[in-house]
């Protein structure tokens, strides 16, 4: 019995044995770039860094000080107002867009192509882009505009409360083009039939939408909902690039008290217990996710 498995196990070895030459390059990177990183930083987090140096092991100590920093609280509350308005700002943007470009008859190419174009652009380089235009004297953009008008210029990412919305405008625009092309290809491998049939019974285009188009989207909405909740979490570049977590650290996110504790402060320690904590958060939301998707796979 166990010399017809070995036999069994081996024939089976070397029809995959293809296969396994082509796939392990990109196992070997996963491993040594993500895999091992991850798992070094867990282990260090419990150790007394010296600089980048590994020194003695000191138990939680690491995540104490972090989690009795004063500024951790403001800051994780900062990341849920992140989440929240790219929910409310970004979230239903690229749905709009998508039902809207697949209701024309002509020049879907060009919208496809124009909503997709910021994507293209470097994350940094966006950032800045929008920095400039919120430009706080009568040289910014749109202060330009209401200049216009005759208006004052206005203190845009000087303003506290208004500081996260405008950023998450620059990144509903960097991004939106994406996710729009997620939706606009579910709804675009509806039957054409059915479209048909509901224009003949004289249903009009908000109930054609409304019972059509929207149900063939259900599950990319429900799969997105999630992974923007996971992206925008860690947020990092167009804070950092943008304010630099100002104006008194009111868009400080997770991801840039990270990079200060590591690269301004090097206090390497804290930055990685910050950096597990929040791994550990979106591990809780990527089991969410892969729940969903699988509730979505079985009941399709």
């Amino acid at each position: 019995m166990k010399k017809q498995y070995n036999n069994k196990f081996v024939s089976r070895l070397k029809r995959d044995s293809v296969a396994w030459l082509l796939i392990f390059p990109f196992l070997f990177l996963i491993f040594t770039v993500l895999w091992k990183p991850t798992a070094q930083g867990v282990i260090w987090s419990f150790h007394k860094m010296n600089g980048y140096n590994v020194g003695e092991f000191i138990g939680f100590e690491n995540y104490r000080v972090v989690l009795h920093d004063t500024g951790f609280m403001t800051t994780f509350m900062n990341t849920l107002k992140y989440v929240g308005w790219s929910l409310v700002i970004g979230f239903f943007l690229p749905i709009i867009f998508a039902i809207a470009i697949n209701e024309l008859r002509y020049a879907q190419g060009y919208f496809k192509f124009a909503l997709y174009f910021p994507v293209m652009i470097p994350a940094i380089a966006n950032s800045m882009l929008w920095y400039y235009m919120y430009y706080p004297n009568a040289n910014g953009l749109l202060n330009m505009f209401l200049g216009v008008f005759g208006l004052q210029p206005m203190e845009w990412l000087q303003n506290g409360k208004m500081t996260i919305p405008l950023i998450l405008v620059s990144e509903t625009w960097h991004s939106l083009g994406s996710a729009m092309l997620l939706y606009l290809a579910a709804l675009q491998g509806v039957n054409r039939e059915l479209y048909e049939a509901a224009s003949i019974d004289g249903i009009g285009v908000l109930k054609r939408i409304w019972y059509i188009g929207i149900p063939q989207m259900g599950s990319i909405i429900l799969l997105n909902f999630v992974r923007q909740i996971i992206a925008v979490f860690q947020i990092l570049e167009a804070p950092l690039a943008m304010t630099g977590g100002g104006p008194r650290n009111a868009s400080v996110s997770l991801g840039l008290l990270g990079y200060r504790y590591a690269f301004q402060n090097f206090k390497v320690g804290n930055a990685l217990a910050l950096n597990v904590i929040t791994f550990v958060i979106l591990v809780l939301f990527t089991v969410f996710y892969f729940w969903i998707d699988k509730r979505i796979a079985r009941d399709s």
